[in-house]
């Protein structure tokens, strides 16, 4: 059982469990047409966000590969509900996880989802002894890939009209980074 010393900080960010607090953040955040454009589901509406809280309030530890932890990611300095960011334990035999994030726009432009990324690598690689991270997404949202790049992941694959969302079909990209890569790279910095 993996349960981590929450809450997971960056220079301004915290990454704890949601709680029933979260509720009006949250909604804001998966209600926006334009956050969930590339994601599976449509916006929420507060019956489908109060779903969504209560499943998110139990992800806070990862017993068996196929877990996944659910987080608030909060500004620091200002205690507001910024993101929602997901760490997915892939495979325990392969030491495989993957990581996702969605952020309120109102905080876009502050680096804040880069910031969020880099502490769920460094989470998966320094605290899980991971070998592989991975972040999967609509081959569309080209600022996810930045972001994904810029922690020094690749591109690994380009999965053409892979995946039906809302009604039309859409690609999807991954991008992996492995442990060595990550300790080179945290070498140099």
């Amino acid at each position: 059982m993996i349960r981590p010393s929450y809450p997971l900080r960056t220079a301004r960010l915290d990454l704890r469990p949601f709680t029933a607090d979260d509720f009006a953040g949250l909604h804001a955040i998966h209600s926006d047409p334009d956050v969930v454009r590339y994601l599976h589901w449509h916006p929420l509406d507060e019956a489908s966000t109060e779903v969504a809280l209560a499943r998110r309030t139990r992800r806070t530890t990862l017993i068996d590969a196929g877990d996944s932890l659910s987080l608030a990611v909060v500004e620091r300095e200002t205690g507001a509900l910024a993101g929602d960011a997901t760490f997915f334990w892939r495979s325990e035999q392969s030491r495989q996880g993957e990581i996702g994030y969605v952020f309120n726009p109102a905080f876009h432009g502050r680096g804040y989802a880069t910031e969020t990324a880099e502490e769920l690598v460094r989470f998966g690689f320094e605290e899980l002894g991971l070998h592989r991270v991975t972040g999967r997404l609509d081959g569309r949202n080209t600022a996810s890939a930045r972001v994904l790049e810029r922690l020094g992941m690749r591109r690994e694959a380009h999965l053409r009209q892979n995946e039906l969302v809302k009604g039309e079909w859409a690609d999807e990209v991954v991008y992996g980074l492995l442990a060595d890569e990550w300790r080179a790279r945290s070498d140099r910095t």
